[in-house]
């Protein structure tokens, strides 16, 4: 009888993971047992609780660099620096998500399964408590980006990619407001999320394919096996390449790059705004940490191949987003037009081949994710009586109205343009400086180029809320609650200090940015 080995875990260095995971399963509790008028309350301290704790527990472990839990799970310097952005940047979308006093009982529905425009619907909207089964969804979601970034084979990363996908569907469909939109958002983002996974794992059995046959190796899908069948493998070269491309097509969905980002604009546009803000911020990192691991772990040795392949997505990626933002009228698909741009920068970074290419994308990563956090948050504050005054007409005027938001989010707006002495300036700079000492100018001419037309549509909101006089359609700023005036705040405050005083990040990205193969 063959004797089973467990495989070693090392159980402080997967600590956050497990933190959040395990903070899930009690919410899901709590939903069964805490009393309805104490739920909110106990889920969101909860939930943050537990993003501390994680986010302690990443601290503690700054100095780890180990692979566990069967070679599935790296711990590293990239890991643990995006997973502590994913928590920081998740506790903030937290705040956004529990705030209560910018919409009277919130931004989720009351009742999931109340038929959109009917009565029942309408008396939800006016003010009943919003499902709190939205917090153990989210921490969900945030236990599976941890594990996402830390995937050191492609089942895990498979596994991980649905564990936060799934929760993601169904936060989309869960809007208090113009509940049809929101509904058809999730059935989007669902059936294009489908469709995204199963041709990631149709990339991982050809890959797996490909690993077969190495003499004095078995085949499998960790990095480590890959890395070393890209050289040695006696397979099909047809394998490798089709492999790859199937897993981009999986990674760069989730990224939200060109042509795979059509799903974008609609689900920013219906999901409800704090929800549109963690996908902005935390899913982004999630994306390109899976990318960065991916791309220079397990293909390493293959970037002559794929470089070319992925800067032209990366091309097409930042004109796609620069040229259909200037055309929008709703700030919520204009904020995911810059979303789509930004992603673009972003696959520069990836492609740039050196530790300061991994550090700047890194930082870029983290001051992206405070900017546009900050974003979301000033428009869940633009409101009518029908809620969130979106449609860019109703902006007009705003700086006369509420001169001081206004103000925040056109410093919010400037930093998007890359403006010096803002997080977007230093971010750019951080991606653009090693892609051109790595030769990859073409990328940074394209990036420049596209930065300057993505310009244009920030600066007519400028124009359009210092510039025009207010009407009797512009809607008035709701004063925030405690929750969305802390995460404004930490927001801006970081896009100024990023732009202002980078180097203490940039060195933690740098110090950070060594893989453990």
């Amino acid at each position: 009888m063959t004797e089973l080995k467990l495989p070693s875990i090392d159980y402080a260095a997967i600590a956050p993971i497990l933190i959040m995971l395990g903070t899930a399963l009690l919410g899901v509790l709590v939903e069964a047992l805490v009393p309805r008028r104490w739920r909110h309350v106990v889920q969101l301290t909860l939930a943050l609780l537990a993003v501390l704790a994680a986010l302690t527990m990443v601290v503690l472990s700054a100095d780890e660099r180990i692979i566990t839990a069967g070679q599935s799970l790296a711990i590293d310097g990239p890991t643990l620096f995006l997973q502590g952005a994913i928590l920081v940047l998740a506790a903030m979308a937290l705040l956004l998500i529990g705030d209560r006093s910018v919409e009277r009982g919130g931004a989720f529905v009351a009742q999931a399964a109340v038929t959109a425009e009917s009565a029942d619907d309408r008396r939800q909207a006016e003010g009943r408590n919003g499902l709190t089964e939205v917090y153990p969804l989210t921490t969900f979601a945030i236990g599976g980006m941890l594990i996402f970034v830390a995937a050191n084979d492609l089942l895990t990363m498979f596994i991980a990619l649905e564990v936060f996908s799934l929760p993601l569907y169904l936060l989309c469909a869960l809007a208090r407001r113009r509940r049809l939109l929101s509904q058809e958002a999730a059935m989007k983002y669902f059936l294009l999320g489908a469709y995204a996974s199963a041709f990631f794992l149709f990339g991982v059995a050809l890959i797996y394919g490909f690993t077969a046959g190495m003499p004095g190796r078995s085949a499998g899908v960790d990095f480590a096996t890959i890395h070393a069948a890209v050289s040695e493998s006696p397979a099909s070269p047809v394998l490798l390449f089709a492999g790859m491309a199937l897993l981009a097509i999986g990674l760069l969905f989730k990224a939200a790059a060109a042509p795979f980002h059509v799903w974008t604009p609609d689900v920013y546009q219906g999901a409800p705004t704090p929800v549109t803000g963690l996908m902005a911020a935390c899913t982004k990192v999630a994306a390109f940490g899976a990318l960065l691991r991916v791309f220079q772990v397990a293909f390493a040795d293959a970037n002559w191949d794929f470089t070319p392949v992925l800067g032209a997505v990366a091309v097409l990626t930042m004109l796609v987003g620069a040229v259909l933002a200037v055309t929008q009228t709703d700030i919520k698909r204009l904020l995911a037009y810059s979303s789509i741009a930004n992603a673009g920068y972003l696959l520069v970074g990836v492609l740039a081949p050196s530790r300061d290419g991994l550090a700047g994308t890194m930082f870029y990563l983290v001051a992206y994710g405070f900017s546009v956090l900050a974003a979301f948050a000033v428009v869940t504050l633009v409101r009518d009586e029908d809620g969130e005054a979106t449609h860019l007409s109703r902006w007009a005027g705003l700086g006369r109205r509420s001169p001081f938001f206004a103000a925040l989010f056109t410093f919010i707006l400037l930093a998007f343009a890359g403006i010096p002495l803002t997080s977007g300036f230093t971010s750019k700079f951080a991606i653009f400086g090693p892609a051109l000492e790595g030769g990859q100018a073409w990328l940074v001419i394209a990036g420049v180029l596209t930065s300057m037309v993505l310009a244009f549509p920030y600066l007519r909101v400028v124009v359009m809320m210092w510039l025009s006089e207010p009407g009797e359609s512009t809607p008035t700023v709701t004063v925030p609650g405690g929750l969305t005036s802390a995460a404004l705040m930490i927001g801006v405050l970081a896009t100024l200090v990023l732009g202002v005083a980078p180097a203490p990040l940039l060195d933690l990205a740098t110090g950070a940015a060594e893989f453990v193969r």
